[in-house]
């Protein structure tokens, strides 16, 4: 029995023994991720930086401190600040950091998130109070430069480098955002009245504008219409008097030529009409001898009558002007010849009988 004791025995210390080995060699593995950087501490001692990859150190008395290289986003938390003119304001921001130096970032500050944050919250605090209100809204990009500059200079001893700082939001309070509010709606009422009125303005401009050019084309087309009015009663009236002294020309020379003998026809012809009429009573002219010995002279005349006939007016070109040609006056007159020529004698006779009968 003995002997089977001290062998459980030994076994059992032995895996004990292993159970520690192993667990003292796990204790010592350290892995550290591609974009970490270990730092190295032994019973107190910074003994250097540990890369990358799968490290062993010492159990127990090795301490590795992990610190991350890549750009970590910090948020600011939101802070009242009062600006230039009193005008309380909330405001946060993002800032971007970066550790480039892990000795100085680990063992010269005790937690360097925390220590840019509180010196992020105190450099916006007096970059705005020295701002109003306005140029905090409408100059953020100055204050990104400004506040990510001073951060950048004061965490360089940190070994901390400040990438870009961005102001997320700025809120004022209650009262102040009211009468931003009311103003802002003043001014953009003040902008639309100005563009109204520039508006009403450019169209009275342009609608008068527009008058002028119509009234200037209508008087003008008024002009040019009673130019061409005046123009063309000035032609109707010299065609209407060149018209009329042709006929008074053609007329003469008709009538010189035949004058007893026309004179003659045309009272016969005068006093058949009156005889034709319905009243009882004919009217006689004072001249009725004259017209009387004129119709017999008429009718019985043959010699005088020859001479009459042939001593035709000669045709003057004074007298029939430009129009009608002289050939065409001639031809007229001729044709005038012809007709009275056509008249019969014993027509004539009757006609004088009729007319001059006493007994009627």
């Amino acid at each position: 029995m003995s002997i089977l004791d001290n062998l459980f025995t030994l076994n059992l210390t032995t895996f004990i023994l292993i159970l520690v080995i192993v667990f003292i060699f796990a204790r010592g593995v350290v892995i550290i991720q591609p974009y970490q950087q270990g730092l190295t501490i032994r019973l107190g001692t910074y003994t250097g930086r540990m890369n990358p990859g799968f490290r062993w150190i010492v159990p127990f008395i090795t301490e590795v401190i992990k610190l991350d290289l890549r750009t970590q986003v910090i948020d600011v938390p939101s802070q009242e600040v009062i600006t230039k003119d009193n005008s309380p304001t909330n405001v946060d921001a993002i800032i971007y950091v970066r550790v480039m130096d892990p000795e100085k970032a680990y063992f010269e500050v005790a937690a360097y998130k925390a220590a840019t944050v509180a010196l992020a919250q105190t450099s916006l605090r007096g970059i705005i109070g020295d701002m109003e209100l306005d140029e905090v809204l409408y100059n953020r990009d100055l204050i990104n430069n400004k506040l990510r500059d001073m951060l950048d200079r004061e965490t360089d001893q940190w070994g901390v480098k400040v990438e870009r700082v961005e102001i997320k939001e700025v809120d004022p309070i209650g009262a102040v955002k009211k009468a931003m509010t009311e103003q802002t709606s003043a001014e953009r009422e003040r902008r639309a009245a100005i563009l109204r009125a520039d508006g009403e303005k450019r169209a009275a401009i342009l609608s008068a504008e527009g008058l002028r050019q119509s009234m200037i084309l209508e008087a003008e087309g008024d002009r040019q219409s009673k130019i061409l009015r005046a123009e063309g009663d000035r032609q109707s009236k010299i065609l209407v008097s060149q018209g009329e002294a042709q006929g008074l020309r053609i007329i003469a020379l008709g009538s010189r030529s035949l004058d007893k003998r026309s004179i003659t026809v045309l009272s016969l012809e005068a006093l058949k009409k009156m005889a034709e009429g319905e009243s009882t009573k004919i009217v006689l002219p004072f001249e009725i001898s004259s017209l009387i010995k004129q119709s017999a002279k008429f009718l019985g005349a043959t010699e005088d009558h020859m001479e009459e006939s042939d001593s035709l007016i000669e045709l003057s070109e004074e007298l029939l002007g430009d129009m009608p040609g002289k050939d065409e006056a001639i031809s007229s007159a001729q044709e005038i010849l012809k007709d009275i020529e056509k008249i019969e004698t014993s027509d004539v006779k009757m006609i004088s009988k009729e007319k001059l009968d006493p007994k009627e």
